[in-house]
């Protein structure tokens, strides 16, 4: 496979799940941000919003300080701003542009998701959007995602095409799962809060939420939402579908696969299986103890590197 075409099918799904995570973080920012006033809310939900996308910087210069953010310029800027390289929009613009520079790779069914998307989100109106016209934008948003992974993993041939593919998705859901557990570890709670008060206790819910894990977590755990239970489970558990282990187990599985069809072995390989072995041999205790900050603050640079050592050996 040429590079080129390789570069296009892991970036093309690198955006739908980026794109994806975006939705999520602003539906639990919007549920956070209309927490009822007697449970002692005081945080601005939008600003952690911005925090949690990794674009403060670029709206800082906008709009001003992420304390005074207010929800119609978040949602402006994380969904529709055509300024911000990480937009909902912008990532759907840049999947669909990926998806017809290796339309001959993809199948029928994945090309028709993107295609499709792209066409449907030009019908959303360009200026604030009430409430309910957000919750169907955001529900469009995480029903294509679902729709393209389904696509993707129910009609690829398991080659290297889908190999590259897969990499792509769980390298970024990934990332997007470590930097909103440490945006809610730290930024979230306000610092007069009690650790396991109501406030506490909603803020970790919506979280699950926004990750579709809250019911995942009532089967697993079966007990009230605590904050190292659901660090556990987004951290450690493989059963998760989005926590770290799991995505770096499937990455390491990819990786492997496509350094046996190519027969040679590399950095990539070596990497992902060390942060793999690490996550495996590490418990929710001994992460506590380090601190949890300090632990994903490792994880998210670790992660891009080895998005610069796929880039290095395959991409370029």
């Amino acid at each position: 496979m040429l590079s080129r075409t390789a570069d296009n099918l892991y970036w093309l799904s690198r955006y739908v799940e980026r794109a994806d995570c975006l939705a999520r973080i602003l539906d639990v920012s919007q549920r956070l941000a209309y927490t009822p006033v007697t449970y002692g809310g005081s945080t601005n939900e939008w600003g952690s919003a911005v925090l949690t996308a990794g674009v403060a910087d670029l709206f800082t210069e906008r709009y001003g300080p992420l304390e005074e953010a207010k929800e119609e310029q978040v949602v402006s800027f994380l969904a529709f701003e055509a300024e911000n390289p990480s937009s909902i929009r912008n990532c759907f613009e840049v999947a669909r542009t990926n998806a017809r520079s290796v339309r001959t790779a993809l199948t029928s069914e994945m090309w028709e998701v993107i295609n499709t998307a792209w066409i449907e989100l030009r019908n959303f109106p360009n200026r604030a959007l009430t409430r309910d016209e957000l919750s169907r934008f955001l529900a469009f948003v995480k029903e294509t995602s679902l729709r393209f992974d389904g696509a993707t993993f129910r009609t690829m041939l398991r080659n290297d095409a889908y190999w590259f593919s897969r990499c792509g998705a769980q390298l970024e859901r990934s990332d997007n799962t470590a930097r909103i557990l440490d945006v809610k570890y730290h930024v979230l709670l306000p610092e007069k809060e009690h650790v396991g008060g109501p406030l506490d206790y909603f803020q970790w819910a919506s979280i699950l939420r926004s990750v579709s894990a809250l019911t995942a977590f009532h089967w697993v755990y079966r007990d009230s939402v605590k904050p190292w239970l659901v660090a556990d489970l987004l951290i450690l558990n493989r059963q998760m579908p989005r926590s770290l282990a799991a995505c770096y187990d499937n990455l390491a599985r990819n990786l492997d696969d496509i350094a046996s069809a190519y027969g040679r072995q590399g950095p990539s390989q070596r990497l992902a299986r060390s942060m793999l072995a690490r996550l495996t041999n590490r418990n929710i205790e001994d992460i506590f103890q380090t601190g949890l900050h300090e632990f994903i603050s490792g994880f998210i640079s670790d992660n891009n590197k080895l998005g610069a050592e796929i880039k290095e050996q395959y991409l370029t």
